[in-house]
């Protein structure tokens, strides 16, 4: 039994004053406010549950930053999403196993660092660069396992399944090789991945039909029914374009086929959701499921603008992914999701309740979306919960004058860092820094040192 003592904490009800917390198992065994600390205690000043990263692809992390040079004037079409894609599919072929296991290690860590303690890794790499399996079809996905293992962060594994290059069943690019499967081949590498995560304390396998682009409507259900109680996400309205060719060869908008066609539950989780109707909107919220935002790098690709204002309005839920992984921050995952609504609106706390906190609402959405899109059970301060929590630099300036939800606010907007980040009940940040960001970001650099 674990005793942790600080002087405020987030707790279901809100903020409370000197909380200890013990912890056994991993778990939170008992939450007591108004406490005095016992001998043996830790004791620390601003603590609040960590988050959910409910949308990485950990590999991409590898390549941040190498695709910030506009396109040559001969470039097809615009400097966009695609194009982006083209430079990522490069990247993609060059990466052996050893690499993508360093590469993910490395951004498992930053997301502790950066207030997550758990990711759904949308794992979609999974074959030779050739397109050839593995002898062991699940290579990719315990190496994945194994960096989670490493860094210590939670894991829920969605294997993705990918079969079409777009709509209408079209052929894939050999440049997608590496993800393809048809459905027994997917049953197989499922099987194979739950059993790459048996030795993770907590670890939960979902699946990802990729996008409806890779996914027929068949074979969309059929992933679907093959974890029929464990998370499913896919890629939806994340483009224009990918909106326009649903429509072309559907006659539906992506979330409108997968509302009408496919039927959404608290199962689902709607990664970007980013160009809706207003009646898109508003089904999507009643439907249950969580949309799933990544912000930043929404904003690097040009994606476009999420309608989170009226989304939230309609009751609809909601977490944050780190995706691309160019950063990795929930605070700025957090902050970018209210800043480009007050972009969009040129007005300030748009997604505030009156009178409150826009950090605490943004917070408290992500915390619940995410654990739902996740399938964590319980989390918070709650006992029964894991004991996933994050303290912040009690000496930040930032938190000079913050009190109650400005506490929230001074992190996400204003800069206060964190201190201390457990896992599970075990530390695995101090200072900011992870533990092991010595090694791993050392096996970090000699993998990509391969690839210049």
């Amino acid at each position: 039994m674990t005793g942790l003592f600080f002087d405020r904490a987030l707790l279901p009800d809100g903020w409370a004053a000197h909380v200890r917390v013990t912890v056994s198992g991993g778990r939170i065994a008992s939450v007591l406010p108004d406490a005095t600390a016992e001998p043996g205690d830790e004791r620390h000043a601003v603590a609040f549950p960590g988050l959910a990263d409910l949308h990485s692809h950990a590999f991409q992390r590898g390549m941040a930053g190498l695709a910030e040079t506009a396109g040559p004037p001969d470039l097809v079409g615009d400097d966009d999403f695609w194009s982006w894609r083209e430079t990522m599919y490069r990247f993609v072929l060059t990466l052996d196993p050893d690499q993508i296991e360093a590469i993910a290690a490395y951004a498992f860590a930053e997301m502790l660092e950066g207030g997550f303690t758990t990711v759904g890794e949308f794992h979609y790499l999974h074959h030779r660069p050739d397109g050839a399996a593995y002898a062991n079809r699940a290579e990719l996905a315990e190496r994945v396992a194994a960096a989670a293992s490493a860094s210590g962060i939670g894991l829920t594994l969605l294997p993705v399944f990918y079969a079409h290059g777009n709509f209408g069943d079209a052929p894939p690019s050999p440049r997608q090789a590496r993800f393809l499967n048809d459905l027994d081949g997917f049953a197989a590498l499922l099987d194979g991945c739950r059993k790459a995560v048996g030795g993770l304390d907590g670890a939960v396998v979902g699946v990802a039909p990729h996008s409806l682009r890779a996914a027929s409507e068949a074979e969309v259900k059929a992933v679907a029914a093959m974890a029929p109680d464990g998370p499913v996400h896919i890629h939806a309205a994340e483009q224009v374009k990918e909106v326009a060719d649903c429509e072309a060869a559907t006659g539906l908008r992506p979330v409108e086929f997968l509302l009408d066609r496919i039927g959404l539950d608290a199962r689902w989780c709607l990664i970007h959701a980013t160009h809706l109707t207003a009646g898109e909107t508003r089904r999507l919220a009643q439907s249950g499921a969580v949309a799933g935002l990544c912000p930043v790098t929404e904003s690097n690709l040009g994606d476009g603008i999420f309608p989170a204002a009226d989304y939230l309005g309609a009751g609809g839920r909601f977490g944050i992914g780190t995706d691309s992984n160019i950063l990795i921050s929930a605070a700025d995952e957090l902050k970018a999701i209210e800043y480009i609504q007050r972009l969009k609106y040129r007005a300030r706390n748009v997604l505030a309740p009156k009178g409150g906190s826009t950090g605490r609402r943004v917070f408290d959405g992500a915390l619940r979306g995410g654990a739902q899109a996740l399938g964590l059970g319980p989390v918070g301060f709650t006992p029964g919960a894991r004991a996933d929590i994050v303290t912040l630099q009690a000496d930040h300036p930032a938190l000079a004058l913050a009190k109650g939800d400005g506490l929230l606010d001074a992190w996400i907007f204003a800069g206060a860092k964190i201190d201390r980040v457990w896992r599970h009940g075990r530390e695995v940040v101090s200072g900011g820094v992870h533990k092991d960001r010595p090694a791993l970001e050392a096996r970090y650099r000699k993998a990509l040192a391969a690839l210049a």
